[in-house]
């Protein structure tokens, strides 16, 4: 018991969502949107459990980077806990941006959030955070990616799996 609580707690919570414009970012219609970009991102800057977000160099935020495509903008950031995160984004100012979301991005027909742990201290990449969406979408939610509705904790991502685990 002592080695899973220790284990877990040396884990951290990363999440990505994707969200594809209804209008470029620059159109009138996406500007309450952008308004809100600053001060949503100072609040989770300073919410208790914040470890880390993806901002695109010489950027305040990530909405110039567009891995996911063209008009789809990314938000990849890392929690403490995944408490921390919820009560960010359902308990704080953000959730006047989750209220208005459909003003300004497409309804997703396929999981547009994605969860997982981390070993804390590292910082996930773009391309990690693709994978896992992309693992989500393919197969559901596991221990590897998962969503709020679908939660894993820290100790479940990291027993081992029946899958290549232990194969050295």
């Amino acid at each position: 018991m002592e080695a899973m609580t220790a284990s877990a707690q040396a884990s951290h919570l990363a999440q990505l969502n994707v969200a594809t414009l209804r209008h470029p970012l620059d159109d009138p219609r996406v500007a309450p949107f952008v308004e809100m970009l600053d001060p949503v991102n100072a609040a989770a800057d300073g919410a208790p459990g914040f470890v880390w977000r993806l901002v695109e160099e010489g950027a305040e935020d990530a909405t110039g980077l567009r891995p996911a495509g063209e008009d789809v903008i990314v938000n990849l950031t890392v929690w403490q806990t995944q408490e921390a995160l919820w009560d960010f984004t359902y308990r704080s100012g953000h959730l006047e941006v989750m209220r208005r979301r459909r003003e300004w991005f497409e309804r997703h027909v396929e999981a547009h959030l994605v969860l997982w742990w981390i070993p804390a201290g590292h910082l996930p990449t773009v391309g990690e955070a693709l994978e896992r969406l992309a693992d989500l979408r393919a197969h559901g939610p596991s221990p590897r990616a998962f969503t709020f509705a679908s939660a894993y904790t820290a100790a479940e991502a990291a027993a081992p799996s029946g899958s290549a685990a232990g194969a050295d």
